[in-house]
């Protein structure tokens, strides 16, 4: 069946750059990756934080429910902070006493403190000898290198009666997924193991998502085809903010 799509920047409440610029410009080109035009209003980032880092073996896999993968610049982030899964798929670049690395968060650190980060073993040897044990550390919130649109994971289960979908590929943190149910949005609750779960299903589909993320942009696909255990492809991704 072909889709359509379309792609909504949503308006944010502070710009991402200092300049106060009056947000998208609709005649800008557009980026090759299939972004909205360069140069987006953006709401501000999370503040950054300070704590602590240690390390784990890391594979990419955790609580984020992400499968094991070959990219071990990684990292599990602490309960308090890790809020509901609101973390997960999204990067932070952490300094430390040998300089930055940024790293995706994939795990929860149940016995980290507010604050702390516990990364992989790699990540952590880029920013100071594995013989530290302990570092001290302050991180922040910065957009993924990621290639091509969003994807929509279906859990394996997913049918007409029960929906649980996973956001992967994002440049940002995701803040909401919604779906169209009889032509009004409906926000599908996210859970802890990051899922956006949908007890009752979402019906046989094909299904309208809109997803918005922490900066403020909006996506919106429409014909997603229902599936057990499939990752279905959108067709834009988040645009960079300034």
């Amino acid at each position: 069946m072909s889709r359509a799509w379309t792609l909504v920047v949503a308006a944010a409440l502070a710009a991402c750059d200092d300049s106060g610029g009056s947000g998208t410009d609709p005649d800008a080109p557009l980026d090759p990756e299939v972004d909205a035009p360069v140069g987006p209003m953006c709401s501000a980032p999370r503040a950054p934080l300070s704590g602590e880092a240690t390390y784990y073996d890391a594979d990419g896999s955790g609580n984020c429910s992400f499968p094991a993968s070959s990219d071990h610049m990684v990292a599990a982030m602490n309960a308090t902070d890790y809020m509901m899964a609101s973390w997960c798929g999204a990067c932070i670049s952490v300094d430390g006493p040998m300089g930055s690395v940024v790293v995706r968060v994939v795990d929860k650190c149940p016995g980290c403190g507010h604050g702390d980060v516990d990364l992989s073993r790699e990540a952590f040897a880029a920013i100071s000898p594995l013989s530290a044990g302990r570092i001290a550390i302050t991180w922040r919130e910065v957009a993924c290198d990621v290639t091509g649109p969003v994807r929509y994971e279906f859990k394996v289960g997913s049918s007409a009666f029960y929906a649980a979908i996973q956001l992967r590929n994002h440049r940002y943190p995701i803040a909401k997924l919604e779906a169209q149910v009889s032509g009004t949005y409906q926000t599908i609750p996210r859970v802890e193991y990051n899922y956006f779960v949908k007890s009752g299903g979402l019906g046989a589909g094909p299904f309208t998502l809109r997803v918005t993320d922490t900066r403020g942009h909006v996506l919106e696909d429409t014909g997603v085809m229902l599936g057990d255990g499939v990752v279905r492809t959108g067709a834009a991704q988040f645009p960079v903010c300034p």
